[in-house]
């Protein structure tokens, strides 16, 4: 079983469809998890929290929230997709394409801060960890150089600021992949192929 994070900056993108459509053939032969970023709809908690002058804690609780909304938009897109809502409901097999909807659950969990430090990048990689997933891809907007640490992508803002430490706990084999090489994304399924971020 794979996990795949897909970026709420796909929202309104040509690769957004292109992307669902890949990881829906693909997942006829190894089960898929999408975790869906927060996109607009986690902009507008930016925004309230710019506003209201809220404390992060309630921020991140909301930004759970949006990670759900853009998820429900995702599993409207495919057909015969499955939500998942982990830790909530249990889970016993895996299988086809499934989108995962965050939820306050996870505010009980003490490895993910209450903060902007945690998105969905960590909240995929604590996922993937749970779930016991083979693998975690990461879709990103940015072609990235060859050999960056984490530490460096964190700094750079391509990861939150929150994965480097909780990969150092949970170090679940890792890659970004381009947005725009969907086309190449089943090669990236064979574990012999998959290059594993590096922290230094």
């Amino acid at each position: 079983m794979i996990v795949v994070k897909l970026g709420g900056s796909l929202y309104n993108t040509p690769e957004l469809k292109l992307w669902l459509k890949t990881l829906t053939i693909q997942a006829k032969s190894h089960p898929i998890i999408i975790v869906p970023g927060g996109g607009p709809f986690a902009d507008q908690v930016r925004h309230a929290q710019e506003t209201h002058q809220f404390s992060d804690s309630h921020a991140h609780h909301m930004a759970l929230l949006a990670m759900s909304q853009f998820g429900l938009l995702l599993s409207s897109l495919v057909p015969n997709c499955q939500v998942l809502n982990f830790p909530e409901d249990p889970i016993t097999t895996f299988e086809g394409l499934s989108v995962w909807l965050p939820n306050q659950q996870l505010l009980t969990k003490t490895a993910l801060k209450h903060s902007w430090d945690i998105s969905s990048d960590s909240l995929a990689l604590w996922l993937a960890n749970e779930l016991h997933a083979e693998q975690l891809i990461l879709i990103k907007q940015v072609d990235l150089p060859n050999n960056l640490s984490i530490s460096k992508l964190s700094e750079q803002g391509i990861l939150d600021r929150g994965f480097p430490q909780l990969y150092a706990q949970i170090p679940v084999p890792s890659q970004i992949i381009y947005v725009q090489n969907y086309q190449q994304f089943s090669a990236q399924l064979d574990p012999n192929s998959l290059s594993r971020l590096q922290l230094q």
